[in-house]
């Protein structure tokens, strides 16, 4: 299959994905896989790193979102994917830190000169808070999301 042809099946299924946990959970997966071969190679500029972190975090909190039949909108903030959370009762504070992955989502990537990370992302424990909200999402979308396993522990 093409590139070309990919991209036009990305670009029908989109929307069909706001209410399908499951398969936002898989390419949260995909991420945070991404994050663990990356973990010690200098070769993968932060700025990537932390991409691949946002987009790991966004994608869990829609699959969040989604097994609970919220509605969000296409957004890469993660503060307002949190807030959502929070006003349908989900407790999220542990995961309010992450907030900070959100200026990685596009102006790091793309208007890299623009944002000035001011000391090295600390992988490890972007790895592990991706993680802990992974094995939360799991755990709280269980019933909706049959046959989905927890990310395996580094």
């Amino acid at each position: 299959m093409s590139l070309a042809a990919l991209d036009g099946k990305a670009r029908s299924c989109m929307g069909e994905l706001d209410d399908h946990p499951q398969a936002f959970l898989v390419m949260a997966r995909k991420e945070f896989d991404a994050l663990r071969g990356m973990i010690g190679n200098p070769l993968f500029a932060d700025e990537i790193f932390g991409f691949h972190a946002q987009q790991a975090i966004e994608k869990a909190l829609k699959a969040w979102l989604a097994a609970q039949s919220i509605t969000f909108p296409r957004t890469h903030d993660i503060s307002r994917l949190l807030d959502l959370l929070e006003e349908t009762g989900v407790d999220v504070a542990i995961f309010w830190p992450l907030v900070e992955y959100t200026v990685l989502a596009v102006q790091a990537r793309y208007e890299a000169h623009l944002v000035d990370i001011e000391a090295p992302l600390d992988r490890a424990a972007a790895i592990a808070d991706v993680q802990r909200l992974l094995d939360t999402v799991v755990a709280a979308t269980e019933p909706v999301v049959v046959g989905m396993r927890k990310p395996d522990l580094l």
